[in-house]
């Protein structure tokens, strides 16, 4: 009973999907990792991000390293699974307008859209020499202790307060290179619905 009435409740808010405006979100609880083989080709080998929470829109504080001992190149699939807590249960949240439990088939092009080929990579990516485009070269990678500024997003209604875990698996071919898993808890408050 809790299960049907679980996905039923997280049915209904996705379908009555509705930006809402949010004027501060707090993120909580951040933490990773990797869910793929232990012989995966692209694995992450440290993420942090500060503060805890993380107040966006604002400031944070984060580090990472990871490797790949193969080329990354197009087309370069992403399946990305994300998760709702619901009544004590994990619920599947479906892909609604891009977001939720998608499947992209080309990471490249996703980054193509975000940076325009040609354009310098944003900082602090510039500055350390990564790459922000495909082909990512078989080696390892290293963004020292850097600070972004994360700015005012807009979420649907239905991805506010709560429990989230998402899991991205990264492929190319038939191969899985890579998964990685991030948990964090969403509060947000002072919501303003969007005029339509």
């Amino acid at each position: 009973m809790a299960v049907r009435a679980g996905v039923v409740l997280l049915f209904t808010l996705v379908t009555s999907v509705k930006i809402t405006r949010i004027l501060r979100t707090l993120i909580l609880g951040f933490d990773w990792m990797n869910c793929g083989p232990p012989d995966a080709p692209a694995v992450m080998k440290t993420l942090s991000v500060s503060p805890d929470p993380i107040s966006i829109p604002g400031d944070l504080k984060a580090s990472a390293s990871g490797s790949t001992a193969v080329e990354l190149s197009a087309p370069l699939r992403v399946n990305v699974t994300l998760e709702k807590e619901v009544a004590g249960l994990w619920v599947k949240v479906p892909c609604v307008e891009e977001i939720g439990s998608c499947h992209y088939s080309d990471g490249c092009d996703l980054l193509n859209q975000l940076i325009p080929p040609g354009q310098d990579c944003p900082e602090p990516l510039h500055t350390y020499g990564l790459p922000c485009h495909c082909p990512f070269k078989a080696g390892s990678y290293y963004l020292p202790s850097s600070d972004f500024y994360v700015p005012e997003v807009e979420l649907p209604s239905w991805l506010t307060n709560g429990n989230y875990r998402v899991q991205g698996v990264l492929g190319m071919k038939d191969n899985e290179l890579g998964c990685l898993q991030v948990s964090v808890s969403i509060l947000s408050a002072g919501r303003r619905p969007e005029a339509t």
